[in-house]
């Protein structure tokens, strides 16, 4: 009998361990596939870009003749004196269509959207997709015959001459205006959407008690509602601030780059992969994108501390009576 405890002790001591490791793997397994796609289409690359940023390869070198010269492609950035003014274009850009637009007035559109009956809501942030989902080129094309000067455009021929304002083609008197419009309207769709899901998975019970507490609606969005939704508003300012810091497809469809309108990414796409010269530097264009991640790095470890991250995503506490 004690021989036969015995061997089903050794027999429990091995599948023990298989359910230990089980547990413990489990997860890794798991991840294991989103983690071998993030390795190989997000980490290598950067990866190549930081080594290509440290050499002087272009289509002048080619893949063969290049050679390694450190950090010079920073120094070269450092002292183009381009870099300050795109800088300051990249700054600008990002701030006031960020602002203004990815979290402003998706989060403005959200918030009515979500307080009028829902199939008028659902109706009107379908609409504001149709940007999102027209090809870009379509959507720069219709911007332009908007702005274009007399008599074609439609800004100029039924708003502003009738009302006495001289015509002309808007996009390069106000280039900056389109392209933060261009731009806002794309980026204002995605938070709406995340917005508009997170405001509605708010428990009623909370506006209810903020209803019989007397609670305004001004009262209701800044003590109820935004604090509950804290998480959307970190992953949505993160995620477009870094769009917008690598994003160039519709200022290089607009205007190119032109009535100084380049921004960083832009500057970089020109310098790598297509001027009006041919000679594409990709090593220095790899320099200036890889300034960018670091850029983004930075702004996303600055809005996880500003957002207290640690604490969003902490288990919650239950207290046992």
């Amino acid at each position: 009998m004690s021989e036969d405890i015995a061997r089903m002790g050794q027999c429990k001591g091995p599948n023990r361990l298989l359910d230990h490791l089980r547990r413990a793997w489990g997860p890794f397994l798991f991840m294991a596939p989103a983690t071998i796609l993030v390795l190989i289409f997000f980490l290598a690359p950067v990866i190549i870009i930081i080594g290509i940023s440290l050499t002087n390869m272009s289509s002048a070198t080619g893949f063969k003749n290049w050679a390694w010269i450190g950090l010079q492609n920073y120094g070269k950035i450092f002292r183009n004196p381009k870099s300050g003014t795109i800088f300051r274009n990249t700054v600008f850009y990002v701030l006031v269509t960020l602002s203004l637009f990815n979290v402003g007035m998706a989060l403005v559109v959200a918030l009515l959207t979500t307080h009028v009956p829902r199939r008028g809501g659902f109706l009107f942030r379908s609409l504001w997709l149709l940007p999102r989902i027209t090809p870009s080129v379509v959507y720069i094309m219709m911007w332009n015959y908007i702005a274009a000067d007399a008599p074609y455009g439609i800004l100029n021929r039924h708003l502003l001459t009738p009302l006495g304002v001289k015509p002309t083609n808007w996009v390069p008197a106000q280039p900056w205006a389109f392209v933060i419009l261009t731009n806002g309207f794309i980026g204002a769709s995605f938070g709406m959407i995340i917005f508009s899901s997170a405001i509605e998975s708010i428990p009623r019970d909370y506006m209810i008690a903020a209803l019989v507490d007397g609670c305004s609606l001004w009262q209701r969005i800044r003590y109820v509602i935004l604090p509950m939704i804290r998480w959307p508003l970190l992953f949505v300012t993160t995620y477009q601030t870094l769009s917008l810091l690598t994003s160039f497809e519709y200022i290089l469809l607009l205007t190119d780059g032109q009535f100084n309108t380049e921004v960083w990414s832009l500057w970089a796409y020109h310098r790598a992969l297509n001027n009006y010269w041919g000679n594409f530097q990709w090593g220095f264009g790899a320099a200036l994108a890889t300034i960018l991640v670091i850029v983004g790095i930075v702004m996303a470890v600055v809005y996880m501390r500003y957002f207290q991250f640690t604490e969003l995503v902490q288990e919650p506490r239950i207290e046992a009576l």
